[in-house]
């Protein structure tokens, strides 16, 4: 007969059942509360928000037609199941004998020891494995349908298989079971009470913490970069940053972040501060600051942008510098508008700007990664009715939830476990919080750029008309500097390469370690990531590496010794207070303060 439990063990299961009921009700009560918020907001959820259905039809109608194909696929399941089956037996004997599946690099879904050392959740991690790549690697056996339609079926699969991963579940977690366990529930009723909390936070919508928040506040320990706004309109508010050297070249530097971001992620820490880096390196340092726009602005251009943006903002430049032209950097689609700009003004005979330099932009669309496939006239269609609906503009927290879909592992489920199942407190960290600092996109310019650049490839094909102008970057003469990632899944290497290569000018093309961020923003003093740089700038990127050099570390200084050589003779250093323009206030100025 089995012994009663002691007394101990029934106050560890009370607590467990108390707490378990506890989260139960939590979670219940946030649900309920959700719905209520969602009841005043029309109609119930699209059967199919990615519009997958179709192309999910053709790749199945291709399947079907081919059933050599089909067979061939079961078969490589099977021979991967029997193979599992034999590592299982083979283990329970206690036999040294290498796993059937193993997770890819850099995939942290199956770190705790529990996947690796308890063979029921070793079976169940590998079982995953082989089910998930026998899934995605069927749909790419899809050869004979149209390569965008198989790659939103692709997509939509990786999707599908990274939310069903065990890890994502209680039941099937060993890290999140031994944590309820250890903490008699208490994690569960942490976890939801951060559910509760984020879903409180979205207005009804789950919108996952991945930050502390509370932790940082934007002018006093992230964008603390002395200067002052000496510029503004209803775009953008122009900042000039105060000299750290004696001397500055004479031609300052205007960069052009995105307008999707805010500018900070320029100036997160003062140890990795792209901004106060350059400003030690002796040039004198204006940055756009985007506006945060609402309904007001909805009907804002694409070209709106161009003169609002890059001609004001580079006129006031000068005149605060005192000079005739600057050089200038685009980041990612302030890139983009910077490559327009750049033509436009090769067109007008406009000769401000004596360089360009272009941080992860694009300007050839063909290949332009997986964000090509939020192009397509049905999901435009249905993000203008949502625009409209938003007084439009669209809602930062949608272009938040497009961008951590594509890298859903690192951006949702591992903060769905850590938040939810291990009921965990996220950590503060600086790049999250920008992250999630995100901006409104006004109608008219977010579908123009969409529908025209990524849909149309517009600007590559010479098919752009801007102010009565048809753009032709091969008649942009002036000197670039492309920077591109190896790792960047939204601005491809690839895709940066064939722009780089559509400028009429000396181009010179540096290849970054890492991806779209921290490619980018990778300070000297971090020893971190190489770089590979090559003169030459043949057809394709592929035989622009098999000429590259390889080297250590960040390519911050290569780009700085480019632009010295373009930036003229050393000045007195120009102090922002005291310009021909007045200084309206301190950086990081009030646009960047808005929140969406």
């Amino acid at each position: 007969m089995f012994a009663p439990p002691g007394p101990e063990a029934l106050q560890t299961l009370e607590a467990l059942s108390r707490n378990l009921a506890k989260a139960a009700m939590t979670a219940q009560g946030a649900i309920a509360e959700a719905a209520l918020r969602q009841a005043d907001r029309g109609p119930g959820l699209d059967a199919d928000p990615f519009h997958v259905g179709p192309a999910m039809a053709k790749v199945i109608s291709s399947l079907a037609g081919r059933p050599d194909v089909l067979l061939q696929a079961q078969g490589d399941l099977w021979r991967r199941y029997a193979e599992l089956w034999h590592f299982a037996a083979r283990r329970a004997m206690g036999d040294p004998v290498s796993p059937a599946a193993a997770p890819a690099k850099g995939d942290k879904r199956f770190n705790a020891p529990d996947w690796t050392e308890d063979p029921v959740f070793d079976v169940i991690k590998q079982s995953y494995l082989i089910t998930s790549d026998w899934l995605n690697g069927l749909v790419a056996r899809a050869d004979d349908v149209d390569p965008m339609t198989r790659r939103r079926v692709e997509f939509f699969t990786r999707m599908l298989t990274d939310a069903l991963s065990p890890s994502n579940f209680l039941a099937s977690n060993p890290e999140a079971l031994r944590e309820a366990m250890t903490t008699q529930g208490e994690s569960l009723v942490k976890g939801m009470e951060n559910f509760a909390g984020d879903l409180a936070r979205g207005g009804g919508q789950l919108a996952i913490s991945q930050t502390d928040y509370e932790q940082f506040e934007i002018g006093v320990n992230v964008a603390t970069a002395p200067g002052k706004v000496i510029f503004q309109n209803e775009i953008i508010q122009l900042i000039q940053f105060s000299p750290s050297t004696d001397q500055v070249h004479e031609i300052p530097l205007v960069i052009f972040p995105p307008w999707i971001n805010k500018f900070y992620i320029l100036d997160l820490r003062p140890e990795n501060s792209m901004i106060r880096w350059l400003a030690s390196q002796g040039f004198t340092v204006f940055v756009a600051s985007w506006v945060n726009p609402d309904g007001r602005l909805a009907d804002k251009t694409f070209e709106d942008y161009m003169r609002l943006g890059i001609y004001e903002g580079t006129a006031a430049a000068m005149k605060q510098a005192g000079v005739d032209r600057v050089n200038t950097v685009g980041y990612c689609i302030g890139g983009t508008l910077l490559s327009a700009t750049l033509a436009h003004m090769a067109a007008k005979g406009d000769t401000r700007i004596a360089s360009a330099t272009f941080f992860a932009a694009q300007q050839d669309f063909s290949e332009a990664g997986d964000l090509l496939l939020f192009t397509s006239e049905e999901w435009l269609s249905d993000l203008e009715k949502q625009m409209e609906s938003g007084g439009g503009v669209l809602a930062g927290q949608t272009m938040a939830d497009t961008f951590n879909m594509l890298r859903s592992n690192d951006l949702i489920w591992s903060f769905f476990v850590s938040n939810y199942l291990l009921g965990k407190e996220p950590k503060p960290f600086d790049l999250l919080f920008w992250n999630s600092d995100q901006t409104r996109m006004p109608r008219t310019l977010h579908l123009e750029y969409l529908r025209r650049f990524y849909g149309d490839n517009a600007l590559a094909k010479g098919d752009l008309e801007l102010d009565g102008v048809k753009l032709d970057l091969g008649g942009v003469q002036t000197p670039v500097y492309v920077q591109s990632s190896r790792e960047d899944h939204i601005a491809p290497a690839r895709s940066v390469y064939k722009g780089a290569r559509l400028f009429g000018g000396p181009t010179t093309f540096t290849l970054a370690g890492s991806g779209h961020i921290a490619g980018v923003i990778n300070a000297p003093v971090a020893k971190k990531y190489q770089h590979w740089t090559n003169a030459s700038l043949p057809e394709t990127l592929e035989a622009w590496q098999a000429g590259a050099v390889e080297t250590p570390g960040s390519w911050w200084p290569h780009w700085a010794e480019w632009l010295r050589a373009r930036s003229g003779p050393l000045v007195p250093a120009r102090d922002p207070a005291y310009g021909p323009l007045p200084a309206l206030e301190d950086a990081p100025g009030s646009y960047v303060k808005v929140k969406s």
